[in-house]
C-alpha cells in the first residue's frame, strides 16, 4: 500500500474558514468527507500559493504543465499522488512545482494499513486535539485546450516511529505542516534548504492512531462517521502493546 492515498475532511465550512484564515472559493462546492480516495481523482480543498486568501478544489493527482496529451496526463496523475521529499527537486513532474508552485492540502485525518500476518489492517491517524491540519502540497496547472486543469501532489518523508510501526512495509508519512510552518510552506523565494526544513515527520506526541474497519465492503458507507470509528482487531492484539 502507498502512502496516503486516503484521507478524510469532515470539518465544516466555516471551521476551516477560520482555522486556516481563507475564505472559500465557490463554498457551495465544499463536501465534507470522511473518506476521499486518490483512485478517483477527487477535487480536494487546497491552499496554493498564488492565492492564499482562498481555499479552492484542486483535483489529486499532479498533471505537470509538460504533459501533451490527455493520455499523457491521465498516466501522470495516475503516478503522482504522493511524491517523496528526497527527490521532488529532482523528478521532471515535480522539480518546477516544488521550486514555485507549493500548496497546503487540508485534511482532518488519513488512513494508512499495518501488515500483520498476511493481513493488511486500515489504522485511522489524525492531531490527537482533533483539528485540522494541513499536508505540504505541490500543485501545478496544465492546459487542455482553453482549459486549465490544477492538480496537487502530497509529499512524503520517512515516518516517524509510531507511524513506521503502522505503515510497517514502506515507512513513509505525509509531511503533516506544524500550524507555524503553514504560511512559511507558501512563501516565495525560498531556497532549496528552507523548503527542506519543513518536510520533516511530525511529532508522535501530537498524534492519535488506531485500527478501523476495512473502509470498503459490503453495507459499508464509504463516506459516513462510522468509517473513522475504533474498532478491535483480533490479529492486532498480540502486537497492540508494541504499537501503542
Amino acid at each position: 500500500m502507498t502512502v496516503c492515498y486516503h484521507l478524510s475532511l469532515y470539518q465544516n465550512l466555516r471551521y476551516l474558514q477560520q482555522r486556516f484564515g481563507a475564505t472559500f472559493d465557490g463554498p457551495l462546492s465544499y463536501e465534507p468527507s470522511y473518506h476521499r480516495a486518490a483512485f478517483s481523482n477527487p477535487s480536494h480543498p487546497v491552499i496554493a500559493d498564488d492565492d492564499p486568501a482562498h481555499i479552492r478544489p484542486f483535483g489529486w493527482g499532479l498533471i505537470p504543465r509538460w504533459a501533451r496529451t490527455e493520455e499523457q496526463a491521465a498516466r501522470a496523475r495516475r503516478s503522482n499522488y504522493n511524491t517523496r521529499s528526497e527527490t521532488m527537486f529532482e523528478k521532471p513532474s515535480f522539480r518546477a512545482s516544488a521550486r514555485d508552485r507549493r500548496c497546503l492540502v487540508l485534511a482532518d485525518g488519513f488512513f494508512e494499513w499495518r501488515h500483520v500476518g498476511g493481513k493488511r489492517i486500515p489504522h485511522y491517524i489524525r492531531l490527537r486535539d482533533h483539528e485540522a491540519f494541513a499536508f505540504a502540497g505541490l500543485w501545478d496547472e496544465w492546459k487542455n485546450g482553453s482549459k486549465a486543469v490544477r492538480t496537487f501532489s502530497i509529499v512524503t518523508t520517512d515516518a516517524s516511529p509510531l507511524l513506521a510501526r503502522i505503515h510497517n512495509t514502506k515507512k513513509r508519512m505525509p509531511v503533516i505542516l506544524h500550524r507555524e510552518d503553514e504560511r512559511r510552506w507558501l512563501e516565495k523565494g525560498l531556497s532549496r534548504d528552507e523548503i527542506g526544513a519543513l518536510l520533516r515527520p511530525y511529532d508522535d506526541d501530537g498524534l492519535e492512531a488506531y485500527a478501523v474497519a476495512p473502509l470498503t465492503g459490503a453495507g459499508r458507507n464509504p463516506n459516513g462517521p462510522e468509517i473513522i470509528a475504533p474498532v478491535e482487531h483480533k490479529d492486532l492484539r498480540a502486537v497492540q502493546k508494541q504499537l501503542f
